[in-house]
């Protein structure tokens, strides 16, 4: 077994300005559970979803995060933070290892257009390796939409996807069945950490590489701490879910491929990408 201990925090936050509350349930997380070796934030749980908080990086906000992940020890996906470069703004999460140290940030691939008005999408997939434990894979929010994105990671060797959100919309219920479809898909686990109170409905999920779910948290606040072992995605992976399927294999061995999306005529046919009008 090879196992690894995450805490993830859907919290009560307010819209913005929620840094030293943050600090604080990260403190309140480690004396209670000294043994979490990694805490994961839900998407712009300290910033909030207004843009104007952008700030090139490295920034102050991150360097305190990676000073409080070397106070701790621990290591700290930032849920999210808005990135300025230029005028352009990016979703970005930073990844911090224990000794403080920015190992990978990673772009948001697709911000939620037309709603997520003036982010602008990265273009490149994130992993990471946690040393003597294993492979990890960064997601936002919508991104996971796109089983795309998960697929790319998992062929660069994820066996974890961290995956930070934010919704308060009527949707949150198939995003949960996603998060279970997707772990199953890719043989892997999926952290899935949504926001609570004024900014998102919470129902955080955590499942496993046979697509069983671990932990299905409430819409209230809430501190989920799990224990990965991490030998179960490589059993799931050689022996198939449940036993059974073996997507990976087939899917690496089917010897075909899928046209991209700019060639499909019937997705131009489409129309823009634009919030709905009200029908006549």
């Amino acid at each position: 077994m090879k196992p690894f201990a995450i805490a993830g925090l859907q919290l009560d936050l307010k819209p913005s300005g929620n840094f030293d509350l943050v600090v604080k349930k990260i403190r309140t997380t480690l004396v209670r559970y000294p043994w979490v070796q990694m805490v994961v934030l839900s998407e712009l749980a300290i910033c909030g979803a207004g843009t104007g908080s952008a700030e090139p990086m490295p920034s102050a906000t991150e360097d305190k995060l990676a000073a409080l992940a070397a106070d701790l020890g621990i290591w700290l996906v930032t849920g999210s933070l808005y990135e300025k470069v230029g005028d352009k703004v990016y979703n970005t999460a930073s990844v911090i290892n224990p000794s403080g140290d920015v190992v990978t940030r990673y772009r948001k691939m697709y911000p939620f257009l037309p709603y997520e008005a003036g982010v602008t999408a990265g273009s490149d997939i994130c992993v990471f390796d946690i040393p003597d434990v294993g492979r990890f894979g960064l997601s936002i929010c919508y991104d996971m939409w796109f089983p795309e994105t998960s697929r790319a990671l998992v062929l660069e060797g994820a066996e974890v996807i961290i995956h930070p959100t934010l919704t308060n919309t009527a949707d949150r219920d198939v995003e949960c069945t996603m998060v279970r479809a997707t772990a199953a898909q890719q043989q892997c686990y999926m952290i899935d950490i949504n926001g609570a109170g004024e900014q998102a409905y919470g129902r955080s999920v955590i499942a496993g590489p046979d697509g069983e779910v671990i932990h299905a948290a409430s819409t209230e606040e809430e501190i989920i701490v799990v224990e990965l072992d991490l030998d179960r995605v490589t059993r799931s992976r050689e022996r198939g879910v449940l036993g059974l399927g073996q997507p990976l294999k087939s899917f690496r061995d089917a010897g075909h491929s899928f046209k991209g999306p700019e060639s499909s005529e019937s997705l131009k046919a489409l129309g823009p990408l634009e919030v709905p009008s009200r029908r006549a």
